[in-house]
C-alpha cells in the first residue's frame, strides 16, 4: 500500500510538524496507509522536528549573546 498523496502542506514550524505526524498516525490507524509507509514518514518528520529545534536553539543563543 503507498501513501496517500494529500496536497501539499506547510512544515515550517514544530506544530505543523505534529499535526502531520498525528496525521499519518490516525491514517496508519485506520488502515489508509501501510504501518511501514507511516514509519518512513514519521522518522523523516521527526528528522525535520530535530532541524527545526536546533535553529531555534541557535536563534535564541544568538539573541542571549546579542548577535540578532
Amino acid at each position: 500500500m503507498t501513501p496517500t498523496r494529500t496536497p501539499p502542506i506547510k512544515l515550517d514550524s514544530l506544530r505543523h510538524l505534529r499535526d502531520e505526524m498525528g496525521r499519518v498516525y490516525r491514517e496508519a490507524w485506520a488502515g489508509k496507509i501501510d504501518t511501514q509507509d507511516a514509519t518512513r514518514l514519521v522518522f523523516v518528520l521527526g528528522e525535520l522536528r530535530k532541524l527545526y529545534e536546533v535553529i531555534e536553539l541557535e536563534q535564541r543563543i544568538d539573541a542571549l549573546e546579542g548577535k540578532s
